[in-house]
């Protein structure tokens, strides 16, 4: 194998289908002293694991708390709505598991975006990025126009509403309007642009104020309870009244209240050790969340009989059925802290992401700058807020909520899938620019020279030297045998290719087995068949991948001594699993919606991104010889 794998990408014309499918599987180099070298400007690293927990819960724990317990207890769930809390916390924390390796490994703004274009590909890892964007968007904009009836019932009605804030109908334009919406937005937006410091400290206070309400839900709730006897767990249909079935179906609705820890990994370079930080911060930040769900559900199916609670305000509704009408005003409290929490989780990570994909040049490099003052990129910020506060004004973005979904789970399928790729097929090749020509022509000749030198020396047996047919002594290593060298290259190929198939299996696997299952309308028949099929590969490809060796690159890639992703491949295929089955069932206007997005995506990336890449003309060289070659380059500059 010569030194050189690829030539330099011509971006893919119209000319040439094959450039064109290369500059969408295109993969970047992972993070490396090389890399940092090149000279971005660099964001201001601040945050320690406190300040990473208190983005971690405060962007996952919003006001949909305070309104699931009761949706779902009652459609769904019944008292058993605890188990259905722990059954999604588990299913997020398989996520939060790849997350947490590839955050240490790959430490970088753009979080999944930025994974994906690694272990991926550019076309992949732009479709993760653009989702990203619109989840960020449309999520903050959601979240910021609930604020303003929570406030009301604060100020005591609407009618209360100072002018400026309340929410007013423009008859011409059939519009309602949110100026409390958009001036929170505008007000977030300038706090994330003063810098990352000050931004995470506020939402510490903020997180802490919401969490004190949850605990006051969870102790005064629980004295209550022990006080009436638990009456909701009193009842003749027991612990579990929809059968397992409404349990799942629970776990399926609630999975979105853990929507939001992965705001952590997009703040990766701003963090001070991100090999130990990122992965507590994540798995902490999780662990918070989780245990303060169960516990303000266990208080509440006790307090009120699943079948009467109210759907709207279910916790403040219980604790008025126990004569505390006044206890709406904390938990009113605690959802306007929650909501504000998640509004600033919603729009910090979305500058970054858009940061990293300028970095790239799939973006204007407007995107990528970042104010020496503050060390945070202040335009991307302004925009985003600008754009954020525009929507949040003029659009009730309710029946865009979906759409937010879409993203996350994508970008959590895209995160497991790359830990696999990861551990059995790490890229093999970087990309170096086409400036260090003249060192790669060097260093190629330079191998090729050792080959000839190498099979020379096959003409002698192996531990003779030429001049003899003695063998060598007092040699303190072993012989080199280009031969065997050979064969071990030729075996890993070999099990590259395999472990590559048998991804591409489960994945294709996942896909039959979960859209079958979701697809009622279909004929049983091609329902099970297609079903049965997807099962097939699924497991095929699983049990596979179990017995085929890891790659052994997997102990030098990236930044290493972090976390590591424990049972692999079973928990990221179980993870695959999991998010492609939400997404099956997200819904056909969701998907009608969200596939226009990225309609509009790839004709941006075609006629923009593809042809601005920082690797267009990138050549592509074995991971090996990189060092060397950076060394030559230095020496000729020299």
């Amino acid at each position: 194998m010569g030194l050189l794998v690829d030539q330099p990408n011509d971006g893919g014309s119209s000319s040439n289908g094959y450039s064109g499918f290369r500059s969408f599987i295109r993969r970047k180099q992972v993070d490396s002293v090389h890399v940092k070298s090149e000279g971005h400007q660099q964001l201001a690293k601040e945050l320690s694991v406190l300040q990473l927990l208190a983005i971690g819960v405060g962007s996952t724990i919003g006001a949909g708390v305070y309104v699931l317990v009761g949706t779902v207890a009652r459609e769904h769930s019944g008292p058993a709505l605890t188990i259905s809390f722990l059954i999604a916390g588990i299913a997020a924390a398989l996520s939060a598991f790849c997350y947490a390796e590839l955050a240490s490994r790959c430490p970088s703004a753009g979080s999944a975006y930025h994974y994906s274009y690694i272990c991926v590909g550019e076309g992949v890892a732009w479709l993760i990025g653009w989702a990203l964007i619109l989840e960020y968007t449309i999520g903050g904009s959601a979240v910021a126009r609930g604020i303003s009836p929570n406030l009301a019932l604060l100020f005591g009605g609407e009618d209360s509403l100072p002018i400026f804030l309340a929410r007013a109908y423009i008859p011409g334009l059939d519009v309602m309007v949110d100026p409390c919406a958009a001036i929170l937005v505008l007000v977030v937006t300038g706090l994330l642009c003063v810098g990352i410091k000050e931004s995470a400290f506020v939402q510490a206070i903020v997180t802490t104020a919401n969490v004190c309400v949850m605990l006051f839900v969870i102790i005064v709730g629980g004295y209550l309870g022990f006080k009436t006897g638990w009456a909701g767990y009193e009842l003749p249909s027991g612990y579990f009244p929809y059968g397992v079935n409404g349990v799942l179906a629970g776990s399926a609705t609630v999975f979105f209240a853990y929507i939001g820890f992965d705001s952590v990994a997009s703040t990766a370079e701003e963090v001070k050790n991100p090999q130990r930080d990122l992965p507590l911060g994540i798995g902490i930040a999780l662990s918070i969340c989780c245990s303060l769900y169960m516990l303000v559900s266990v208080v509440i199916v006790g307090l009120v009989p699943y079948s009467a609670m109210d759907p709207d305000t279910p916790i403040s509704s219980a604790f008025a059925s126990h004569g505390m009408e006044w206890a709406v005003y904390i938990i009113t409290a605690g959802a306007v802290t929650a909501l504000c929490s998640t509004l600033m989780g919603s729009i910090l990570p979305q500058p970054r992401i858009l940061m990293a994909m300028a970095r790239d040049g799939l973006l204007p490099q407007f995107f990528s700058d970042v104010n020496k003052h503050t060390q945070v990129p202040v335009k991307s910020t302004i925009l985003t807020g600008i754009g954020s506060a525009l929507l949040a004004f003029f659009m009730d973005v309710s029946q865009l909520a979906g759409m937010v979904s879409v993203g996350t789970l994508l970008a959590f399928t895209v995160v497991a899938i790359s830990i696999l790729i990861l551990r059995y097929v790490p890229p093999d090749e970087m990309p170096l620019p086409s400036s260090l020509q003249e060192s790669i022509d060097s260093v190629s000749l330079q191998y090729s020279n050792t080959l000839d030198i190498n099979r020379q020396n096959l003409r002698y047996p192996v531990g003779t030297s030429k001049d003899s047919d003695q063998p060598l002594e007092g040699k303190g290593e072993a012989p080199f045998d280009p031969l065997i060298v050979k064969e071990a290259e030729k075996f890993n190929e070999e099990r590259r290719r395999i472990a590559a198939w048998n991804i591409t299996s489960v994945c294709v696997g996942v896909l039959l087995l979960t859209s079958s299952a979701s697809a009622e309308n279909l004929p049983s028949l091609f329902r099970f068949s297609v079903c049965g099929l997807g099962g097939v590969l699924l497991l095929c490809g699983l049990i596979a991948l179990t017995w085929i060796d890891q790659d052994n690159a997997r102990h030098t890639f990236g930044h290493t001594g972090g976390f590591i992703c424990p049972f692999v491949p079973l928990l990221p295929v179980a993870c695959i699993l999991i998010n492609v089955y939400l997404m099956i069932n997200l819904g056909a206007g969701t998907w009608t919606r969200v596939s226009v997005w990225m309609v509009v995506g790839i004709f941006i990336y075609l006629f923009y991104g593809r042809r601005h890449s920082l690797l267009l003309n990138a050549v592509y060289v074995p991971t090996a010889h990189a060092d060397e070659i950076y060394r030559t380059s230095g020496e000729y500059l020299a």
